[in-house]
């Protein structure tokens, strides 16, 4: 039983540290542009790699 005081006031803490965390994010503009990830995935890179090289045959 006495392991109860132990475990109840650490587990409260954490929760209350990734709710500040959470709130951190919030407030920090972590989550503003949710599509942007997963449109720069689709955006091909290779397509500005050869600006300004001509092509030689």
């Amino acid at each position: 039983m006495s392991v109860l005081a132990y475990l109840i006031p650490i587990a409260l803490g954490m929760g209350a540290l990734g709710l500040a965390l959470f709130f951190w994010a919030m407030r920090d503009g972590q989550f503003e542009d949710l599509d942007g990830a997963a449109n720069r995935i689709l955006i091909d890179e290779d397509e500005g790699e050869n600006v300004g090289e001509e092509e030689t045959s």
